[in-house]
Parts: C-alpha cells; structure tokens; sequence
C-alpha cells in the first residue's frame, strides 16, 4: 500500500474536517501558479480572493467563499490547519459532521460579508484570503458550548479551553491595528457568528441546515434514480406456515474485520492500525 492509497483511505475515513483540511490543501498547491517568484508574494486573481471593491465582489459573489480555501504562504496554511484539526475535534465531540461543514461555510460569507463593508466604508480596497474566519467560528463554538472543557497542552499541561480561545481573541484585538487589519476584522466576525450559531443552536433554531439543504438538493440533482421495469407479479396463494426466526444475526467475516478496525479508529485514531489492517480497509472500500 503505497503513499497515496494512504491519503485516499484517509481521506474517506477521515470525516469532513479532515477533507476540509485536504480542500484547504488542494487549493493551495493549485495557487502556487499565481505566486510570484520575483517579489515573493501570491497575487491572486480577483474570481479567487475577496475584494472590498463592490465593482468586484458584486459581479463575483462566489468569492465570499472561495476566499476561505486560499492561504497566503505555506506558513499561513499550515497554522490554520492545525488550528482547524485542533477546533475541529472539539467541535465534533458535541456536533454533527453536517453542523461542521454549515457553519464553516456560514462563517466565512459572514465574516466575508463584514469584511467587504467594513473596508468599503474605511475607503480602502484590499484583498483577502484565508481560512481564519471559519476556523474561530469553529473553535468559539465549541467554547460557547463547552467553555470549561480541559484540554492539555504540550508544555502549559491543563488548560481549560475558554483560556485557549480568549488568549487567540485578545492577540487578535492587539494586533487590529498593527498589521492585517482585514484579516482581524474577518476574525473577530468569525468569532462572533460562532457564538451566535451555539445560542441559535440552544434555542431550537440550526443554522447548519441551509447549507444541508442545499448541498442535498444538488447531490439529489444529478444522482441517477433505479428504474425498474414493469412486471406482471402472479401470486399463488397458499396457507402460511409458520417460520421459526432466530433473534442471532451472524455477521459476515468481513464486515464482522471492517467493524473491528473502525472501532479501533474510534478508540486510538487511524494511525494505530498496522500496514495489513490498512490495505485491508482500503480493499474494502473499493
């Protein structure tokens, strides 16, 4: 089993965070064709990045998303991708997958939203990209709903998890006005819509489900539906026997090993399986 049947498994074992962090990935590799070598900078074009212009995101209203999978330098991305892995897990002890994906999108449209006006009514035109706004929303989220959750981190031991948050906003307000101020105010807005998605969410009201609702009717769209022949059924009525059913469902052999090393995902992760059990999970999905 080689590097990539590796990737693939994980990727389709590993959840929609995990293959949001794979998006995020993807998108940037795809990028490096607008980096410029002679000034070391992206230069993204105007249908990817987020403009403050109203002449450009006007015309071009997909980039109120598209923004959020972009990252400017590996090191941007490689903190965000590890912020997004750590927010994600703690998101996901509580929450949907489905809930997960709705809210990083809501997100970063809000928070590309405030962007775009708070720039416009600043007078200034900039560009942004990133998924910062989406992944506070995330991690704020889990906070709002579970602020006192212990976490332990390498070198600081326990911390409860509203210290970690609290710690990443007030960063975030300092440095508002130093350096980066669209991509603060994208991340306090991100912030904020978490929280409001947590108590919407208390109050009976999930915000996830626009999002649900319109990625089904697209996957119901183009999905092909069975047809099926008429057939003429002629039924020979004869007296019913009694059958004697047994209450013991036998599992077949190897759903009975696909089950085995799922629960062992569950329990130690995907890492702790051997090259064999690999290879096995990824036959089987085939």
């Amino acid at each position: 089993m080689n590097i990539l049947d590796d990737l693939k498994l994980q990727y389709k074992l590993g959840g929609t965070a995990m293959r949001v962090i794979y998006w995020n990935i993807a998108c940037f590799l795809i990028s490096l064709v607008f980096y410029n070598f002679s000034d070391g900078n992206f230069n993204f074009p105007d249908w990817l990045a987020l403009s403050s212009d109203p002449q450009v995101f006007l015309f071009k209203p997909w980039t109120f998303l598209t923004y959020a999978f972009f990252h400017d330098g590996f090191l941007h991305l490689f903190f965000n991708m590890m912020v997004l892995n750590f927010a994600s897990t703690l998101f996901l002890t509580y929450f949907t997958q489905k809930q997960f994906l709705g809210l990083y999108i809501l997100s970063a449209i809000f928070a590309g939203v405030i962007f775009a006006l708070s720039f416009y009514f600043l007078n200034i035109s900039a560009p942004i990209v990133g998924a910062s706004a989406a992944i506070m929303a995330i991690l704020v989220a889990a906070t709002t709903y579970q602020p006192l959750m212990t976490v332990r981190l390498m070198f600081l031991g326990n911390v409860k998890l509203w210290h970690i948050t609290a710690v990443i906003l007030v960063l975030d307000l300092m440095q508002f006005r130093l350096s980066n101020s669209g991509g603060h105010i994208s991340h306090l807005a991100g912030a904020f819509f978490g929280f409001v998605y947590i108590k919407l969410l208390l109050n009976g009201t999930d915000l996830s489900i626009i999002i649900s609702r319109i990625i089904d009717f697209f996957v119901n769209l183009f999905k092909k539906s069975p047809t099926t022949p008429f057939t003429k059924v002629h039924k020979n009525y004869q007296k019913p026997t009694q059958k004697t059913t047994s209450r013991i469902v036998t599992k077949d052999k190897t759903q009975q090993q696909i089950d085995e090393i799922l629960d062992k995902i569950s329990k130690s992760g995907y890492d702790c399986l051997t090259k064999e059990e690999k290879e096995f999970l990824f036959k089987a999905g085939k």
